[in-house]
């Protein structure tokens, strides 16, 4: 339907929309696919001439996001989590059940075009696996037995046959069986869960010179909630001192790490508390601006924040004039991502913002310098604006009395898998993940993986670890394995994982990711010498060292911790031949490890 006049329409009206801001591709983008239920090169040509660029650049951008299709899809489209927990949940038997019932196969359309099914990464959903998304609207805790109700509703439902998605929010999407989002919520704490945003944190913010604002931040120890743990004051202080005429504070919600739901949690529960923390670091950097980049799984999410930003605004909490303020002006936007879990990563995501692929960026300049549109700007997680709104609400004092010396606060924690109450917890900085699986029900945890797929993998022997900065550090992710289940296997789903979410920029990750996960292939599947074994943790260690970001820095680590907590796993696994003596791991390692490692330093002590 490209280049018709109904389309021609729907793209003339996505340009206005925004102005005919190139930098505002992403959301033509998102109108033009949501109008023609794909993107084809009729819609690349219409959209660079109403833009003044070339097709060819258009497609550029559209070709990097997996939640663009090139091809006609079904006027239903069926997104399936494929993660670790919800594969150990169920999911391919469920995603069996409604290819049966739909008569399409993953990866394609059905027959009679009513239907198409494809595989996503994650969805954010780890504590209600299996779980899906039709035509953007979340169903969750799935059954096989599921599938032929859902189809016979969704074949009863009123659409339109331009492939127009049916369920736009969340509460459209209740007539859906199974289609209820549980809160999730299973032990607030003492911190962000007692109370909404009660708008004295923001008051309290303005009756501060901006400089105060930010020693109140840094007193308080904060630091970034998700993952680096980068000092949230340090950041505000070096985006107020950047030059330019234009600053700007940008939330990132592109929670895409495997087993992290946290920020969904917040998002739903208490946004009032994110956006007043936006608003918080806007008068502490002098910004006007601010966006918040939220990931395409929660689009369904997209109408109740904009409900609450238009609240806001009638409250005088944002927009021109803040609580009476005349000199204080800021305001804030939603930038819905398309699927890639690359944008997680800061420079990548405000390259997204600006209408581009999301690769990452070179650095120096770093965003507090030169981040969107060229200016100063503060990216920050969801969970650490939520915890600056404290702060300022109730002081750096109070806010420090939690947690350790260098984590302070308390830390959200998106606990899934083999656990009997899997969920969100607030807790302290400073807990042991013994004590954490105590709460959760997980008494019989066989390896646990903390901080997503770039985290590591935790033997029972290590249990008594803390949770802070400064021993096991985490975004939030704690993903629980039972028995039962292999952690090599594990491995192998994460390091297919990050082959596959690799941009492809550098060659270390592109190339890298996916001989690890052949290697891994070969490993799991029986195939392996001990020379392969070595190989992989040679090639992992050099494909850490030497990519161009975090992603490509991180892929390795699910064969890198687990080949130090599981080595028996990995020497089970070896080929086994008569002339082959037993070995052990640790010590064929130690050759590779002196040769990359001078000073005789184990080079997991570094990671």
């Amino acid at each position: 339907m490209g280049g018709t006049a109904e389309m021609q329409a729907i793209i003339d009206d996505a340009v206005r929309r925004v102005g005919a801001d190139r930098t505002r591709l992403m959301d033509i983008l998102q109108d033009t696919h949501r109008g023609h239920g794909h993107l084809d090169h009729g819609d690349f040509a219409a959209i660079g001439a109403a833009l003044g660029i070339r097709a060819a650049a258009v497609e550029d951008t559209a070709s990097f996001y997996a939640f663009f299709n090139r091809l006609p899809r079904g006027r239903f489209h069926i997104f399936f989590s494929r993660t670790p927990v919800s594969l150990m949940k169920g999911a391919r038997e469920v995603a069996a059940a409604f290819a049966a019932a739909t008569g399409a196969q993953i990866g394609a359309v059905s027959p009679d075009g009513a239907f198409s099914l494809a595989w996503a990464a994650d969805l954010g959903m780890a504590d209600q696996e299996p779980s899906a998304l039709v035509n953007g609207a979340a169903v969750v805790r799935l059954s096989p037995a599921d599938a032929p109700g859902i189809v016979a509703a969704l074949k009863g439902a009123d659409g339109k046959a331009s492939g127009l998605p049916l369920f736009g929010g969340d509460g459209a999407a209740q007539s859906l069986p199974q289609a209820r989002i549980a809160d999730s919520l299973v032990e607030p704490g003492p911190a962000l869960f007692d109370a909404e945003a009660t708008g004295d944190g923001l008051r309290r913010a303005l009756e501060r010179p901006p400089d105060e604002v930010v020693k109140e931040i840094s007193k308080a120890k904060l630091r970034g909630r998700g993952g680096a743990g980068f000092p949230t004051g340090l950041k505000w202080k070096l985006c107020r001192q950047g030059k330019g005429d234009r600053r700007f504070v940008v939330c990132n919600a592109d929670e895409g790490e495997p087993g992290t739901f946290k920020d969904r949690v917040l998002l739903t529960r208490a946004p009032d508390l994110v956006f007043e923390g936006m608003t918080i670091a806007a008068h502490a950097i002098g910004a006007s601006s601010g966006v918040v980049y939220l990931r395409a799984e929660y689009a369904y999410l997209l109408a109740s924040l904009e409900e609450k930003l238009s609240a806001r605004r009638a409250a005088g909490r944002l927009g021109r004039n803040i609580l009476g303020r005349s000199n204080f002006d800021f305001d804030i936007r939603i930038q819905l991502g398309a699927g890639a879990y690359v944008c997680g990563e800061e420079s990548s995501l405000i390259e997204s913002l600006e209408g581009k692929r999301g690769s990452p960026r070179d650095r120096p300049p770093f965003p507090t310098e030169r981040g969107y549109l060229g200016g100063p700007t503060a990216v920050d997680n969801v969970e650490t604006f939520a915890c600056a709104t404290r702060i300022l609400e109730r002081g750096s004092a109070w806010f420090s009395q939690f947690g350790t010396p260098e984590s302070t606060g308390v830390k959200l924690f998106s606990v899934s898998g083999d656990c009997e109450r899997p969920g969100v917890y607030e807790l302290p900085f400073g807990v042991t993940l013994n004590e954490l699986l105590d709460r959760v029900g997980a008494s019989e945890a066989r390896f646990v993986q903390v901080g997503g797929p770039s985290g590591e993998c935790v033997a029972p022997k290590d249990y008594g670890r803390r949770l802070a900065y400064e021993d096991l550090s985490t975004g939030g992710s704690v993903m629980i394995f039972g028995p039962q289940r292999n952690v090599l296997e594990t491995a192998l789903e994460f390091t297919e994982f990050f082959a596959e979410e690799s941009c492809g920029w550098c060659t270390p990750c592109r190339v890298g990711s996916t001989i690890l996960a052949e290697t891994m292939r070969k490993i799991v599947g029986g195939r392996a010498s001990l020379e392969d074994v070595i190989a992989a943790h040679n090639l992992a260690r050099t494909v850490k060292r030497t990519s161009r970001c975090g992603l490509g820095q991180t892929a390795p680590n699910p064969i890198v911790s687990t080949m130090r907590n599981f080595p028996e796993r990995y020497e089970a696994a070896l080929v086994k031949e008569d002339f082959t003596p037993r070995v052990d791991l640790n010590d064929a390692l130690e050759e590779s490890r002196r040769v990359q490692r001078p000073d005789k330093t184990m080079p997991e002590q570094q990671a």
